[in-house]
């Protein structure tokens, strides 16, 4: 026998009595590694209720099914941070983690960087805010999007708004950021809503999702139009902050105020009688939603399709 030859077999012998010896295996090739897949979640603002509920939601979920996948859950502090949302993609990217649920802070500037994901052969998968489907259309891109119907959520929320109003009555709507399907799709569910109503919309600003920005504009609003019956905020922190604002101009009560989301501090305001109706799009399952869609499609191998997840009209 050739002695080179020789000499590998027998440190080939040695390396497998060692291992065998202190209770090791050898190394497996990722060709037959069997662990388990890695699941990215990138959610917006950690400091929205919403988020937090999302990932309490998911990790609970990764808790109970341990054994079938990790979970990777990280957000962003600032609701319009995209460029630390675009980095965080690209970490996940550098890890190579199997799949990704993302719930994009804009609607367009994400769908670059989520190509590079689906190039590099992650599973990606959308929730929560709709990436622009010209946007995904152009790249050419296919990301599926498990998430509720936001225009149908916030129709719902303002049609028993209506109910509580007169014809020709004032309303504002305070929007999400300009950049995210998500708010764009709340707006005009608000808007379907009360041209229905008969009612007159005399402002439409955004908050941008956040409590004081929305407080900022709903104290200019109330005294740029003092005859205001109701304000319309596309997520439930612009609510609180519409509260806060009519809070501190002695309008608590006098003009009504709905929300969407149902997060935890609404539902008190709610059952106060200070916010009339919210939408729930069950913040501690749409994470999940995506998730198991994410582990579906790793196994299957199926083609990417949308899935339309429950939203409901909550009121006191």
């Amino acid at each position: 026998m050739n002695l080179r030859i020789r000499d590998r077999l027998l440190l080939v012998t040695l390396m497998a009595a060692a291992c065998a010896w202190c209770g090791c295996t050898p190394p497996a090739s990722d060709a037959g590694s069997s662990r388990k897949p890695r699941v990215a979640l990138i959610m917006k603002s950690l400091a929205n209720e919403f988020f937090i509920t999302m990932e309490k939601g998911a990790r609970a979920h990764q808790q109970a099914n341990a054994a079938t996948y990790e979970l990777l859950a990280n957000g962003i502090k600032d609701e319009l941070d995209v460029g630390r949302q675009i980095d965080l993609v690209e970490q996940m990217i550098a890890q190579k983690v199997d799949a990704m649920v993302i719930a994009p802070a804009d609607s367009k500037a994400l769908v670059p960087v989520c190509r590079k994901a689906q190039q590099a052969g992650i599973v990606v998968v959308n929730i929560d805010n709709k990436f622009d489907e010209t946007v995904l259309a152009d790249s050419p891109l296919r990301i599926p999007f498990v998430g509720p119907d936001n225009r149908h959520g916030a129709r719902l929320v303002g049609e028993f708004l209506a109910k509580q109003l007169q014809p020709g009555d004032q309303v504002a709507i305070i929007e999400g950021a300009p950049n995210a399907f998500n708010g764009v799709q709340r707006k005009l569910g608000f808007e379907d809503a009360m041209k229905a109503g008969g009612m007159t919309i005399v402002s439409s600003q955004s908050g941008y999702w956040e409590t004081e920005k929305a407080s900022q504009v709903v104290s200019a609003l109330v005294t740029e139009h003092p005859e205001l019956k109701a304000i319309l905020c596309a997520n439930d922190s612009m609510a609180l902050g519409a509260v806060a604002a009519l809070r501190d101009a002695n309008k608590l009560g006098a003009i009504q105020v709905v929300g969407y989301d149902n997060i935890a501090a609404a539902q008190r305001l709610l059952q106060e009688g200070l916010i009339l109706a919210t939408a729930d799009q069950h913040a501690d399952r749409l994470a999940v939603f995506g998730i198991e869609y994410a582990l579906e499609m790793l196994k299957t191998k199926a083609a990417p399709a949308d899935r339309e997840t429950p939203v409901e009209l909550i009121t006191r």
